[in-house]
């Protein structure tokens, strides 16, 4: 039964989980260094931010590849680089946690993240961030809006680096199904298999949905 379940489950992500074909399903970020704004307190001693120092900041969401091989998306004043690539606009809100600033590796910001596009959808999404460069880190997305509302999976962030202003440069990507224990996981990801659990769940969410419609002769 359980068997079956399964297996029905992972047909439905199959049809529903996946965005329309004229959504991008991968993008990059560039953040702007003249909306960077952080807490004047807690900071190190060297004054990067330190454990519990809250932020905000926004910035461009561009192409993939867009920022490949070091290509700064942001110019000195704030503006895109590439306005005629411009797909929508980043924010970025959260907390720095452990070493903060200084970290340069492993988690070091919890933050929601907002990709609002032009053409009015949104992907929110909420998690760890981590400080290593080229390290993929898996975001759960908690609210989607247009093609995106009917996703189920998280968005793979990895970060390129950072630009010649201090500003971030990041790729996200949307998540395969099944989730694979070797791509891209949550930092804080306790190591137990969370495939099968994810379908059920999912399974079981659908069929309520398809009874209430039946009962109410929809």
């Amino acid at each position: 039964m359980l068997k079956t379940l399964i297996s029905s489950s992972a047909l439905i992500l199959t049809m529903t989980s996946f965005v329309q074909a004229d959504a991008p399903t991968a993008f990059d970020v560039a953040e702007d260094h003249t909306r960077i704004h952080m807490a004047a307190a807690p900071v190190h001693e060297n004054g990067m931010p330190a454990h519990g120092n809250a932020f905000v900041s926004q910035g461009y969401i561009y192409p993939e590849g867009t920022l490949a091989d070091g290509i700064v998306g942001v110019l000195e004043d704030g503006s895109p680089a590439f306005p005629e690539l411009v797909l929508g606009t980043w924010t970025c809100d959260g907390y720095f946690v452990g070493e903060g600033g200084n970290a340069t590796t492993g988690v070091w910001v919890i933050s929601r993240q907002v990709f609002a596009f032009e053409d009015g959808a949104t992907i929110i999404t909420q998690g760890t961030e981590i400080a290593d460069i080229g390290k993929a880190n898996l975001r759960p997305v908690t609210g989607a809006t247009g093609p995106y509302a009917e996703f189920d999976g998280g968005l793979i962030q990895t970060t390129l680096g950072f630009n010649d202003f201090w500003g971030l440069s990041a790729t996200y990507t949307f998540e395969d199904h099944p989730m694979d224990k070797e791509k891209a996981q949550d930092a804080s990801y306790s190591g137990h298999n969370p495939i099968d659990a994810a379908l059920v769940r999912n399974c079981l969410r659908r069929q309520k949905s398809w009874r209430r419609q039946t009962a109410s002769g929809k």
